[in-house]
């Protein structure tokens, strides 16, 4: 494996593995009955594009400063709307009205909807090798997630889940509709443009929830967790996201949305509220194997050199 798509999973690794316990912990700092001191999600969703904007803007200071073009520009706001603006603040709406094992379970449709979309805007054939890993890791997130104990208190809710599914259409749009451009550019200069855009929509739309806030009955443990969401699973995994995309196809970076499941279920193992054995184990396999097969599978580039190489022969 050459060293530009080494550091494409690596980087994926650290992003999936971040938001692996996003879930839990956004949930456990979103505003419900059972946590009347938590953040409402639309003021969390304020907090996300204000506070990872700001971060990429400082962070830009320290990098060669890059030109784009008024037409990326254009297209950069489209990706903040489905990357982002819609993936994001719906996702925490859903996660606010559903339950963590709901979401977790509507995240496995973005590869399968990667796949289909690849084909749409990048011609990206539907090979029987990619077919068969998207579903066989499908199958092992689906089995980690339905086996695993997930506490109590958390209800399902046909709102949320709409949401969540909504959320998830949009962020397999983002990954297929707009690679060429997020390519384009450094890492930092699209997530700077694009979270510009996001911040300015959250203020905008969210402005009232984020003065109902009574900041004065805020625990700092709701802090604690809202500074991970910002920081980690915003800034951080975000900065990540982009890195794989300029090594990597679409359905490869989708498929690391089922190692999610399994370092949710590891997290509730290290707390001892969930133990893990010979089926789990199977499941991770799984999806480990899928993704294998994922990233085996030939790009379109590979299959017409390959058709080419046959007419010369």
């Amino acid at each position: 494996m050459d060293k530009g798509k080494l550091k494409g999973h690596a980087a994926l690794w650290a992003a999936n593995i971040v938001w692996g316990l996003n879930a839990p912990i956004g949930k456990s700092v979103l505003q419900s009955e059972a946590n009347p001191g938590g953040i409402s999600p639309f003021a969390l969703s304020v907090y996300r594009m204000v506070g990872a904007a700001l971060l990429f803007w400082a962070v830009s200071l320290f990098f060669p400063r890059e030109r784009v073009a008024p037409r990326d520009i254009v297209l950069l706001l489209f990706a903040s709307v489905f990357g982002i603006q819609l993936n994001q603040m719906l996702f925490l709406w859903g996660l606010s009205l559903t339950s963590p094992i709901d979401t977790s379970i509507i995240a496995t449709i973005v590869p399968v909807l990667t796949m289909i979309l690849a084909t749409l805007f990048l011609r990206e054939p539907i090979t029987w090798l990619k077919a068969g890993g998207v579903f066989l890791g499908c199958a092992g997130a689906l089995i980690l997630i339905l086996v695993s104990q997930h506490g109590t208190g958390h209800t399902s809710s046909v709102k949320g889940d709409v949401l969540c599914i909504v959320s998830a259409v949009s962020y397999a749009t983002y990954l297929t509709a707009f690679r060429n451009v997020i390519v384009r550019y450094s890492p930092v200069t699209t997530m700077k443009w694009m979270f510009l855009f996001a911040a300015v929509a959250a203020l905008a739309i969210y402005w009232r929830p984020l003065t109902e806030v009574d900041y004065a009955a805020v625990s700092p443990r709701i802090w604690g967790g809202v500074a991970y969401v910002v920081v980690g699973a915003t800034f951080f995994s975000y900065l990540m996201v982009p890195v794989a995309q300029h090594h990597l196809r679409p359905t490869v970076v989708s498929m690391y949305n089922y190692v999610q499941p399994i370092v949710a279920v590891l997290f509730t193992v290290a707390l001892g509220l969930d133990t893990f054995g010979f089926t789990k184990a199977g499941a991770a396999l799984c999806v480990f194997v899928g993704v294998w097969l994922v990233t085996k599978s030939k790009s379109r580039a590979q299959l017409d050199a390959a058709r080419l190489q046959d007419k010369k022969g």
